[in-house]
């Protein structure tokens, strides 16, 4: 007895934007507002040398 295994063919997409996605491709964004990510880095790094401080305090 044979077993017969069912592949979904290559038709048309269910989404009709699914082939313009595919075909698209994406890259890298660009930031919208530079200002915006330097502040950003900025406070993350506060952060981080902050609980670098707190970390060598408990120690």
């Amino acid at each position: 007895m044979k077993i017969k295994i069912k592949l979904p063919t290559a038709g048309k997409p269910r989404n009709r934007l699914a082939l313009a996605a595919r075909q698209r491709n994406a890259g890298a964004h660009e930031p919208i507002n530079p200002l915006r990510t330097a502040r950003r880095k900025a406070r993350q790094d506060l952060q981080k040398s902050l609980l670098r401080r707190i970390r060598d305090d408990e120690v």
